[in-house]
């Protein structure tokens, strides 16, 4: 129970903030202002949409109406409606493909563009074909100042050069895609794409672009974007980890916000940009880098089948030369840490395996393990399993550590509780002294059973971050579970209960009520303490509010922290059996009767002590 003092607090706390949320409220002249400024905002982006459908619409008309006119007319007013490119106007949308063993990638006439690609041994979660993306989901368009007038490649029809292919192992195969202008200059984007690879290398080139691009332009527009649509069974789960994602030239990786809408105009170089899920991305990326791009990510409504939209603008260095060509290639990829650290372009940072230690933990000790076990071909369940009780063999020195320290402080208890009721009524700074003076005699360090479990710490964050972010756990089904890398659910409920879901996780139930028998085993061992007692209810409190949190989170998690809970039983068991309490007493007791020695950091601890403790008796006078 609490205390009064901590009641009259929360209670204190929770006036100021209702009486803060009172005082900030807005009153309705200020809603209405805000409404006003939320519905103009609302009106420009309507009427932005209005204009785009309009210009849609123009442009198709326009063109119905031209081939409408006869012959002798048709071409010349073309010319006067799309400029040098005007052959290029009118057209029907043709396919050709490039496919290997890993992707397909369909390239449209219509734009000179990538239309769609598809992960060809990937599956969404209702078992449908995992493409990125596809069609008017996605923008893929240069757009430069022509001698004539604004130039937008999406607008064109290219002229397709090669054909489509299915190739393996050492094959390649390439496909281009040219638009030309009415004296032969054109753009043109070359793909090629290799046997058992995930990379399609792209050219841009230009030829004659000093006779068909404005003079004095210095760079070229690369509008790249499209609207991630959801492939896991948790969508908004899948959604808080979709962004575009960067890294510049120094190796410096950073990101968009993942949680609301963010945009950016960097002010430097990048490397390569991506456009990224839970498990796949896009990649883009230039040997030489992009100056300067605009980044966007935009929430999509969350009734739909789209998560967010990304986009990027980039910017094309151009020299008005008669002949130039750009290079960079697209990395259309799974997130597997392997197969991303293989490129050597530090895309494994993609996988978010957590900052600092906990990265370092997942880097170079969790993969390794995980990646041993993998080669045997077990089920995941197993190797979850496996790992689970080699962490805790590794751990096993600090557990035990921990257990004696904790079974030391129990022996002294007894000692202690006298020393409570002698100072009863005595300044609290006496009975620390005093407490520790025990300690000191007896030879236990009161802070041995806290030191080990901050040790563990790191690993268990670590497998936090890692389940999620694993692909490797993605649609492995084990016992009940059919995806370890998502939510596990033996019932779904008709509704949604808020901070819990719409289904129950049997999984994380086994974790939640694991948990609050290893924290009162915990309490138990530790015995009755007044300043614990107080700390107890927070203690229990801590799975239930978890149980909500993990209920929609990767079952693979929750079966490692049940599994670790249960070793964590069985040791408490095996220490229990071994330890004999009444020999750590006679050992405490044989320590008291030597003589203490004191280091200097104590000593000066102790003057410390003494003379706070002055101090507060000088201020009582």
């Amino acid at each position: 129970m609490m205390d009064r003092n901590s009641l009259i607090g929360m209670f204190l706390i929770l006036l100021i903030v209702l009486g803060y949320g009172y005082l900030t409220m807005p009153n309705e002249q200020e809603l209405k202002a805000l409404k006003q400024k939320t519905d103009s905002i609302a009106l420009v982006d309507s009427i932005s949409k209005i204009k785009q459908v309009e210009n849609k619409i123009a442009k198709a008309d326009s063109i119905a109406k031209i081939q409408t006119l006869p012959d002798s007319l048709r071409e010349e007013t073309t010319k006067k409606a799309f400029g040098s490119f005007y052959k290029g106007a009118i057209g029907t949308e043709q396919f050709t493909t490039l496919e290997n063993e890993l992707i397909k990638v369909t390239l449209s006439n219509k734009g000179g563009k990538i239309y769609s690609v598809e992960l060809k041994n990937y599956k969404t979660y209702d078992s449908l074909p995992v493409i990125l993306f596809k069609g008017d989901s996605a923008v893929f368009a240069l757009r430069f100042p022509g001698t004539q007038k604004e130039i937008n490649t999406s607008e064109f029809y290219f002229a397709a050069q090669g054909s489509s292919a299915s190739i393996k192992g050492n094959e390649s195969a390439a496909v281009s895609m040219r638009l030309v202008d009415e004296n032969n200059n054109y753009v043109e984007f070359a793909y090629k794409l290799k046997g058992n690879s995930y990379v399609v290398d792209v050219d841009i080139n230009v030829s004659g672009g000093q006779n068909m691009i404005a003079a004095g332009t210095r760079e070229i527009a690369f509008d790249w974007a499209y609207k991630a649509k959801q492939m896991e069974k948790s969508k908004e789960n899948e959604a808080n980890v979709t962004s575009v994602e960067y890294m510049n030239m120094e190796e410096s990786h950073d990101y968009l916000s993942l949680t609301s809408d963010d945009e950016e105009k960097l002010e430097e170089k990048i490397k390569w940009l991506a456009f990224k899920q839970q498990f796949f991305s896009s990649v883009l990326v230039s040997k030489g880098g992009f100056n300067n791009p605009h980044i966007k990510v935009a929430k999509e409504p969350e009734t739909g089948k789209y998560l967010k939209t990304l986009s990027a603008s980039l910017s094309i260095p151009y020299a008005g030369k008669s002949n130039e060509t750009t290079s960079f290639a697209f990395y259309f990829v799974p997130n597997k840490y392997t197969t991303l650290k293989s490129y050597e372009l530090g895309m494994e940072k993609l996988v978010p395996l957590g900052w600092g230690i906990f990265g370092w933990v997942n880097r170079f000790v969790v993969i390794p393990v995980f990646n041993f076990l993998d080669g045997f071909n077990m089920n995941y369940g197993i190797i979850i399993l496996l790992l689970t009780l080699i962490f805790k063999v590794l751990l096993l020195p600090l557990t035990y550590k921990a257990y004696m320290s904790t079974a030391k402080m129990r022996v002294l208890k007894p000692e202690i509780d006298d020393i409570n009721k002698q100072y009863e009524n005595k300044d609290a700074m006496e009975k620390q002294q005093a407490v520790m003076a025990l300690y000191k005699k007896a030879g236990v360090n009161p802070l041995g059973g806290c030191l080990p479990m901050v040790l563990q710490m790191p690993i268990l964050i670590a497998l936090f971050r890692f389940f999620p972010a694993s692909i490797e756990l993605r649609h492995k089904a084990f016992l009940w579970a059919d995806d370890l890398s998502s939510y596990d659910s033996i019932f779904n409920l008709p509704f949604n209960i808020p901070f819990y879901g719409d289904h129950v996780s049997l999984f994380t139930l086994l974790m939640t009520v694991t948990t609050i028998i290893y924290t009162k085993m915990n309490s138990d061992l530790q015995g009755s303490n007044p300043q614990m007692a107080q700390m107890k209810w927070v203690m229990y409190l801590m799975p239930i509010m978890f149980l909500g949190f993990f209920n929609s989170y990767a079952s693979g998690l929750s079966y490692y922290y049940f599994l670790a809970n249960m070793v964590t039983f069985g040791q408490q068991f095996l220490f229990k059996k071994l330890v004999d309490e009444d020999a750590i007493h006679a050992k405490m007791q044989e320590n008291k009767k030597k003589p203490v020695t004191k280091s200097g950091f104590q000593k000066r601890l102790e003057d410390m002590a003494k003379q706070a403790q002055a101090q507060q008796k000088a201020k009582k006078k």
